[in-house]
């Protein structure tokens, strides 16, 4: 049976007649075509697909799109303005913090939700925000240079 679920998405009002146990991944994926949201694991493990959901990062592959009604939702796609990359995705960039690139989006939307709730982590505390995420290309140490760079950035340059 299919339902209306009515949702932000990426900052737009989306209006979806789906049916409501539908992933949440596929439909970003496949209804929305937005790709940068990867399928990895399929249990919630590796942190590939992960989205905000009001501003929380959630594995897209564990909850129905019905989930998500009345919400918000910000994909990697969503996270610059217009043409301008967001502090993280650029960080990323700077730092070379990816090598086959797979884990990125999720490391990514992670991050962003860990400097939402805290502006000015240490490495320890950004590690452990990122812990649940996995890579394998051990890229690790560049992507807390990263998150670190990032952090200050989005505190317009100041310190601690």
């Amino acid at each position: 049976m299919e339902e209306t679920i009515r949702f932000k998405l990426n900052g737009r009002d989306t209006e979806l007649v789906n049916d409501p146990n539908q992933i949440l991944l596929w439909v970003l994926r496949n209804h929305f075509g937005l790709t940068g949201t990867k399928f990895g694991c399929g249990i919630g493990f590796c942190g590939s697909c992960t989205v905000l959901i009001d501003n929380e990062p959630v594995r897209s592959c564990m909850i129905p799109v019905s989930d998500v009604a009345g919400k918000s939702v910000v994909t990697i796609e969503g996270l610059g303005e217009g043409e301008e990359l967001h502090p993280v995705q650029q960080a990323f960039i700077d730092h070379d913090a990816l090598q086959c690139g797979f884990c990125t989006p999720g490391m990514i939307v992670t991050a962003v939700g860990l400097l939402g709730k805290n502006p000015s982590p240490t490495r320890d505390e950004i590690a452990a925000g990122l812990e649940e995420n996995l890579c394998r290309c051990g890229a690790h140490t560049r992507i807390i240079d990263a998150v670190e760079d990032a952090a200050v950035k989005i505190r317009g340059g100041k310190g601690k």
